[in-house]
């Protein structure tokens, strides 16, 4: 009688049946995949007891998944060393994201019109579940320091970006996405789901988002979705100075918003992109 017996491989050191090893190269690669993430938010390097502490990892399968990171070139450590962070690799697929997306070319020539149009820095952003990630900007040419928002995540509740597009699910589905505990970046981020609903109710209602230095302080945003979706995963904002948003300057700034994406939907519908 012929017994089959599973296969088994040595993983990480120890000896592992086929279906143990799956598993185990499936969690490495879910490590991975963290391990980038985290390094991608910092915005500095962080040691291998940093990135430990927040990630919960056992530092051996950690040390071996950061060494092959850096030899791939996805991650580089400083002079010592002992610092990591993304690596030049990493750029490669955010770029290759950014060059498929059939969106963005007439987005790009949306957020030119539409900076020429109201003076301000402008950004057409994704939501990423209840995060939102700038896929353009366009800064205002008065801006001092240029620093582009392209590739940045930020909470979507605490965005005006964010909350358009928040807006567009139902109160059920916000509430799976949002996490439980809402975090804040100023003084004058919404940290209550109530107050948050308060205000998608609002967005809703009237079409366009606004938020006040819930994000970044000494700078008001106003947002509206972009629908050539359902619901929309897209919108388009524009960023000004507190002191320059009144509501005359704030009801100015979000006609033009809602006109431009109002027309952007338009056109990447008729282009068939969806």
């Amino acid at each position: 009688m012929t017994v089959n017996t599973p296969e088994t491989f040595l993983v990480d050191g120890d000896l592992m049946s086929s279906t143990q090893s799956e598993i185990a190269l499936v969690k490495s690669a879910e490590r991975t995949v963290r391990i980038l993430e985290t390094l991608a938010a910092s915005p500095n390097r962080l040691t291998l007891s940093e990135l430990q502490e927040r990630m919960g990892y056992p530092r051996s399968s950690l040390h071996a998944l950061v060494r092959t990171l850096r030899e791939l070139k996805w991650v580089e450590s400083d002079e010592s060393g002992l610092a990591f962070g993304v690596g030049p690799h990493a750029l490669l697929s955010g770029t290759a994201y950014l060059d498929r997306d059939a969106a963005l070319p007439h987005a790009h020539e949306t957020l030119e019109d539409l900076r020429a149009e109201i003076g301000y820095t402008v950004h057409f952003a994704r939501r990423d579940d209840a995060h939102v990630l700038y896929l353009a900007s366009r800064e205002s040419r008065e801006a001092v320091h240029v620093v582009s928002r392209v590739g940045r995540r930020l909470p979507a509740h605490l965005t005006a970006l964010g909350q358009a597009l928040l807006a567009d699910l139902t109160t059920e589905e916000v509430d799976k996405i949002l996490p439980d505990r809402l975090e804040a970046y100023t003084e004058h981020t919404i940290t209550e789901p109530r107050q948050l609903h308060i205000e998608l109710a609002i967005a809703r209602d009237r079409g366009w988002a606004l938020e006040r230095e819930q994000g970044t302080a000494g700078v008001a945003c106003v947002a509206a979705p972009v629908h050539y979706r359902i619901p929309a995963s897209d919108a388009i904002s524009c960023s000004m100075p507190m002191a320059k948003a009144n509501p005359d300057e704030i009801e100015r700034v979000a006609k033009a918003v809602v006109r431009h994406t109002t027309a952007l939907a338009s056109t990447l519908r008729r282009h068939g992109i969806r």
